[in-house]
């Protein structure tokens, strides 16, 4: 493996997507990453699409760049296997419940009584200090207690709804990448290992708050909450006369072009409600509006080449399909054929950022479940007799 974090070792007891999805990253920094799976294998193995079982795109996308050993750490002698991997390992990472890692024997003075310089990673659902500490926690729980299906309908839907896509997953996992590489640097300083628990409502809260506590932040209120550009019910792309563009008029150089550009200099001038950026934003449904009824004159081209040509910032709204086909996407090299060695070929998507001196990279494509069983064990000190013990009596699979 190459990348800014060759050489360390994670062992990753994550499962679904919150936490392989911070795995894979770290992965593809660099790190070796250790996917440990019960007999059954990680959930998302088998949802939706695939060729073969236990192979499932989902699956593909967030377990790539990673090492499988499966361990049933409900058996003595996976709970064994388990710290003995740990005793070698940079970080630990779960997304179980703190209450479950207890019950398995595997809390963090269990793991740090073999490993004292290990990072003991948690990223679960809530604080462990509050009244929700033991509730389990997925995806659309943390939306809609983080008022997004409520933001929704403000901004104009009929009705509360998620937002389609696994949002607060993504959003913690990326969170837990970087408490995981700043916990490797304030090792790398002191010589401590620690516990870090990274919990999805607090971070959601955090997120969605930034947005959206207004006038609450102060005290006493000095307002509203809410951002009202945000939940502007016009805030959507912009219907033209055959299909959708994304436009953004933002700034008095951006609205100042616009009204040139639709022959109407003077407006920026003689209508107050467009003097500031503050006035914008009070007038901004109205001004949003008049805009929809704009560039419902002219075409998506007609418009992208005149938009374009005034430097005001605009895109295409794309289907899934049509992104896939995106001509920057393509020129940048985003998408990239790979051979899977079970699965064939597969569409890879690169990682987005852009190194001079250690650049990232896929290591290796998502692994068959146990691929590595007795790969990873050998390196853990058993013998071949003792991991064969080991499979006859059911705690791994060697695939």
């Amino acid at each position: 493996m190459s990348g800014p974090l060759a050489g360390i070792r994670i062992l990753d007891m994550t499962s679904v997507l919150m936490g392989p999805y911070a795995t894979q990253i770290l992965g593809d920094m660099g790190a070796d990453v250790i996917k440990v799976e019960a007999p059954a294998g990680d959930s998302t193995r088998d949802i939706g699409v695939r060729r073969n079982p236990g192979m499932a795109a989902a699956f593909l996308h967030a377990n790539r760049s990673k090492r499988s050993i499966v361990l049933d750490l409900k058996r003595a002698e996976g709970r064994v296997a388990l710290l003995r991997l740990a005793a070698d390992a940079d970080v630990l990472i779960y997304n179980i419940r703190p209450q479950a890692m207890v019950r398995l024997g595997l809390d963090y003075a269990d793991v740090a009584a073999v490993n004292p310089s290990i990072l003991y990673v948690g990223v679960y659902g809530y604080g462990q200090q509050g009244p929700y500490a033991a509730k389990p926690a997925y995806d659309d729980m943390i939306q809609g207690a983080v008022a997004l299906p409520t933001l929704a309908m403000l901004a104009g839907a009929d009705e509360p709804r998620y937002v389609p896509s696994a949002m607060a997953d993504r959003i913690v996992g990326m969170s837990a990448v970087s408490a995981v590489t700043a916990g490797l640097l304030h090792r790398e300083r002191s010589g401590e290992g620690q516990r870090i628990d990274i919990p999805m409502f607090e971070t959601m809260a955090q997120f969605v708050l930034g947005d959206h506590l207004g006038g609450l932040t102060f005290d006493p209120p000095q307002g509203p909450a809410g951002y009202a550009r945000l939940l502007n019910p016009h805030r959507k792309p912009y219907r033209t006369r055959d299909g959708h563009l994304c436009v953004m008029l933002y700034n008095d150089k951006q609205w100042r072009a616009f009204f040139e550009l639709i022959g109407r200099p003077e407006v920026m001038d003689s209508d107050p409600r467009f003097n500031t950026i503050g006035k914008r934003t009070e007038h901004i449904h109205a001004l949003y509006a008049m805009v929809a009824e704009i560039i419902a004159t002219r075409t998506s081209a007609e418009w992208t080449a005149a938009l374009e040509a005034a430097d005001i910032p605009v895109m295409p709204m794309h289907s899934i399909e049509s992104l896939r086909d995106d001509p920057h996407l393509r020129a940048v090299g985003f998408f990239e054929p790979v051979e899977h060695p079970s699965e064939g070929c597969l569409t890879s998507m690169q990682v987005p950022s852009r190194w001079s001196k250690s650049q990232p990279g896929a290591g290796h494509p998502a692994p068959r479940l146990g691929q590595h069983s007795a790969q990873i064990l050998r390196e853990a000190g058993y013998s071949d007799a003792q991991i064969a013990a080991l499979a006859a009596g059911g705690t791994t699979i060697l695939a």
